[in-house]
């Protein structure tokens, strides 16, 4: 069995997104090096805007089954689009909720994050691809204690490096390889030993 446990996800929720399609091309690259991935479309998780009154009147389901896979999981293949130089609102209430304590969890276990390794990249059909976006979400993640690798994939014009969810820019591919083989490598390296 793999010990490269990877969950992959849009920040995008439009079905056919080009953001959709570069995470699961990532996703299939982390399966060809033998990483296990589940990939997952966070338009199947019903968030409501993270509230402090929404949480102490009882932890959403939505948000708890999230959660739940982030903390199953090492890391994390993320394509974020750009909304106004930022990332998406609905990425960042999905990191809001996963990122709060439950079941008895210290304030700063942040055990959804904490000592993860992730990998970001972004499309977009302008010239710069999504790029401003991904200096937000390494921000974020920084904050939340996951180690974001060095590479990073930003495919601009993607209404022409995509045909369908097929890439076929070949420089946005081989940026891909490189990012997964950092992701995949890193949470080897820092998997805990399993027991002889």
């Amino acid at each position: 069995m793999s010990n490269v446990k990877l969950l992959s996800f849009s920040g995008s929720l439009r079905a056919g997104s080009f953001n959709q399609a570069l995470v699961k091309r990532a996703a299939a690259i982390a399966r060809e090096a033998g990483a296990e991935v589940t990939q997952i479309d966070l338009a199947d998780f019903p968030l409501p805007l993270y509230s402090p009154q929404i949480e102490a009147a009882g932890f959403p389901g939505a948000a708890r089954e999230l959660k739940a896979l982030f903390v199953d999981h090492a890391g994390f293949l993320i394509a974020s689009p750009e909304y106004n130089g930022s990332l998406t609102g609905a990425l960042k209430n999905a990191i809001d909720w996963v990122s709060r304590p439950t079941d008895g969890e210290g304030p700063l276990a942040c055990r959804a994050f904490r000592n993860k390794i992730a990998g970001v990249m972004s499309a977009s059909a302008g010239p710069f691809g999504g790029l401003r976006g991904l200096q937000h979400l390494r921000q974020i993640l920084a904050v939340l204690h996951t180690l974001v690798v060095t590479q990073q994939v930003s495919v601009p014009l993607a209404d022409k490096a995509f045909d369908g969810d097929t890439l076929v820019d070949p420089m946005p591919e081989q940026l891909l390889s490189v990012l997964v083989g950092q992701v995949t490598q890193l949470v080897r390296a820092t998997a805990p030993a399993t027991p002889r």
